[in-house]
């Protein structure tokens, strides 16, 4: 298999195991971030089947270098998915502080450790929730992790 062949492979796994996290995700109201995530986390635990394949795809997409095409700042990024059920789906490797930002709809993060003891925003591998109109600086520390940002509407500002 050729190389571009085996990128379009990866990109079509990936967008396979992004499907069913992306339906799951349909209809939580994120207005309460800590019962958005119960719901979230009981959906679509940690060492489940689908997001089991979503980190193994997303990790071989990252490793190849087609999922994480732009670097900023030190951190490596890539879009995943444009519009997934009503969803954009960013990927980004970090491993300190990124840029400050809002969430006009809410965010909903899926954390992979990569590297270390990483927590992203305090908070340990796997689900991270925000509510309609929060702002933060994510930050991960003690590692590095692979996230996936599934952004309502893909709506995200960017703040100075």
């Amino acid at each position: 298999m050729s190389e571009v062949e085996q990128h379009l492979a990866g990109k079509a796994a990936l967008a396979a195991a992004l499907d069913p996290v992306a339906q799951a995700l349909v209809g939580v109201d994120l207005t309460d971030p800590q019962a958005a995530r119960a719901i979230v986390c009981e959906r679509l635990p940690l060492g489940s089947e689908p997001l089991t394949a979503l980190r193994a795809a997303a990790e071989t997409g990252a490793a190849e270098g087609w999922l994480l095409s732009r670097e900023a700042g030190g951190i490596r990024f890539g879009r995943a998915a444009k519009d997934l059920h009503g969803f954009s789906v960013d990927a980004v490797l970090m491993a300190g502080p990124g840029p400050r930002h809002r969430h006009p709809k809410g965010e909903i993060d899926l954390c992979f450790t990569q590297r270390g003891e990483a927590r992203f925003d305090g908070e340990p591998e796997g689900w991270v929730v925000y509510g309609p109109d929060s702002v933060h600086v994510p930050t991960v520390r003690d590692g590095e992790m692979l996230i996936l940002y599934f952004l309502p509407g893909g709506a995200i500002e960017f703040l100075g």
